[in-house]
């Protein structure tokens, strides 16, 4: 596809340059951001999954996430390619696997994921999951590649909010950055007590598959009658309304996935939609805020 037309570009960067989410060090980011798990799995995808990055890229969509999971390091790779020529314009994330998290193998782990990313630094470094690894031995390992500039800060993905308070208790668990948790209109537990938690602590979300994964939740992000009928006031697509739900405050970046360029302009645009409370209240009709403590959705 070509893009649209300049101005529209220019609102997009200009939109996303100002909603920005301010980590717990004072680094602040645009409120989107690009996931890739999936990527890298398919060769004949290749090229396709690096163009719909590097749109994004130029979309101000500059961070980009991965992980040494995503196809055993392949997603990796594939973002290494992507970025080769402009990595300091990119916000590179990537994951370490629990049983990796130790300090006999988190540098070996961390290297890895820098060899194949074609890098020297990560801006960030996550932990996947709560393993069996104690966190003082993870903080300590996170902390030397610190101070070996591996990585220049971390955080955690997956922690519900007695392991966060957990952490936040541990030495050295309050330099921790950033909590990345799934996300979206049909997944809302963390709005019941981990999202007020974090906010209270200054660490803000990142959301991933902030669109859901696909099935009947998805078909209903893209069909009830509601998304329907206030895609059409904004003349957007429902699910960038959906988008525009998740990142309606400073407080989540978001990394949708998209390897169709089309998708990777709707998901950039979603940026540009203001909800009113009046919409965001009709939203919150069909998909209402729990009112009580939900199990961590993960996926």
């Amino acid at each position: 596809m070509s893009l649209p037309d300049q101005n529209k570009v220019a609102e997009i960067k200009d939109r996303l340059e100002k909603r920005r989410v301010t980590l717990s060090d004072g680094t602040s980011l645009p409120c989107l951001g690009q996931g890739t798990w999936y990527m890298g799995e398919d060769p004949q995808a290749k090229s396709k999954e690096i163009k719909a990055l590097q749109l994004g890229i130029e979309l101000g969509m500059k961070l980009i996430d991965t992980a040494e999971m995503y196809g055993n390091g392949g997603s990796e790779r594939l973002v290494g390619e992507a970025i080769k020529g402009m990595r300091g314009d990119v916000f590179l994330v990537s994951k370490v696997y629990p049983h990796n998290s130790g300090l006999q193998k988190i540098s070996t782990a961390c290297e890895n994921s820098l060899n194949r990313l074609g890098t020297d630094h990560l801006d960030l470094y996550l932990l996947h999951w709560r393993g069996n690894i104690p966190l003082e031995e993870t903080i300590a390992g996170m902390e030397q590649l610190k101070k070996e500039g591996k990585i220049l800060r971390w955080g955690v993905s997956n922690f519900d909010t007695d392991d966060m308070e957990e952490l936040w208790n541990t030495p050295g668990g309050q330099k921790c950055v950033t909590n990345q948790v799934l996300y979206h209109l049909g997944s809302r537990g963390i709005d019941f007590d981990l999202l007020p938690w974090e906010k209270e602590h200054d660490i803000p979300i990142m959301a991933y598959s902030p669109l859901a994964q696909g099935g009947s939740l998805r078909n209903r992000l893209l069909s009830d009658p509601v998304m329907v009928d206030l895609a059409g006031k904004h003349n957007v697509e429902p699910l960038q309304i959906a988008l525009a739900w998740t990142i309606r405050t400073n407080q989540v970046i978001a990394i949708p996935k998209a390897v169709q360029e089309q998708h990777v302009l709707e998901n950039a645009e979603a940026a540009t939609i203001e909800l009113t409370d009046k919409e965001l209240n009709r939203i919150d009709d069909i998909f209402p805020k729990p009112r009580q403590k939900m199990p961590l959705d993960i996926k």
